[in-house]
């Protein structure tokens, strides 16, 4: 798939060594070991509230994470390209995405395919940590891809018909099945449940935009409306964020703070779905070990 918001590895391959190119790998510190050439190491968790219990809110220091930016090589005029082991993560890639866009950057790409198309093609790769020159972006946020608990809770508390909600967990954690460390199991009332791990193919590159538009119409999603996207810690919620996005829809907002955050506040709204929750798990059981 050939996207403003996608960037192909013999593409970027042929683009190695361009001064104005930032390469962001997302995976964890021990796998950055190996990487793509040139690339520095940044992953989302650098970027949370550090006093907040929900993991996924975005530090409210802005100058902070501007200032961690502008370490890794970030000015305006970079290209900026993420990737990641599609397989391997919780779809970390788009977070950063859907992160730099919040932020104001204009030219933030995934790799498609990730390190896995990468290293499959015998592409070169790198031992050493990177550190670039200091770059000079300047955060500017833009609220209008940013959901906040509060104005959810609005939200879901009256009529909503130009507003869907996505729930891009599995589809256990929407029917409602307890998790260790959550005080409440289920989903925000009206969500769809769309599990954010059915957009790649074998070969960690993401699906043709026909199969991700009927997959989407299936699931009753309208571009035409705006759609609110949340999971646990606003991680998977942000690949679908990504792919909402790739496919052109034009309004589309996540939530960071999702159910880490939703269901500690016993005023937020909640459902399960326990003939659902019955009907997976019996299903799992049926599985031959």
């Amino acid at each position: 798939m050939n996207h403003p918001y996608l960037i192909d590895t013999e593409t970027l391959a042929q683009n190695l060594g361009r001064s104005d190119l930032v390469i962001i790998d997302v995976r964890g510190r021990g796998a950055y070991t190996s990487h793509i050439p040139g690339a520095v190491h940044s992953t989302w968790h650098e970027y949370s509230d550090p006093h907040a219990t929900a993991k996924g809110l975005l530090d409210p220091d802005l100058s902070r994470i501007e200032r961690r930016l502008r370490s890794l090589g970030i000015s305006h005029s970079s290209d900026i390209v993420i990737y990641s082991n599609p397989f391997d993560n919780w779809g970390d890639e788009g977070r950063m995405f859907w992160m730099l866009q919040y932020l104001g950057h204009p030219s933030v790409r995934i790799l498609d395919g990730g390190w896995v198309k990468w290293t499959a093609e015998h592409r070169p790769y790198e031992h050493d940590p990177v550190t670039l020159p200091e770059g000079d972006f300047t955060v500017s946020p833009h609220p209008e891809v940013l959901v906040t608990k509060d104005e959810l809770k609005k939200l879901v508390k009256r009529p909503h018909p130009d507003t869907l909600i996505v729930d891009a967990r599995s589809v256990e954690e929407y029917a409602g099945k307890e998790i260790d460390g959550l005080p409440r199991a289920g989903h925000i009332p009206s969500a769809l449940n769309i599990p954010w791990n059915g957009f790649l193919n074998a070969d960690g590159t993401v699906k043709s935009s026909a199969v991700i538009e009927k997959k989407l119409q299936d699931h009753g999603l309208d571009p035409g409306k705006e759609i609110i996207t949340y999971c646990l810690g606003g991680v998977r919620s942000a690949w679908v964020y990504f792919i909402l996005k790739l496919m052109g829809y034009p309004r589309v907002r996540n939530y960071p703070g999702s159910w880490w955050e939703w269901s500690r506040d016993f005023a937020a709204p909640a459902e399960k779905d326990v003939k659902l929750l019955y009907q997976v798990t019996q299903k799992a059981e049926m599985k031959p070990s």
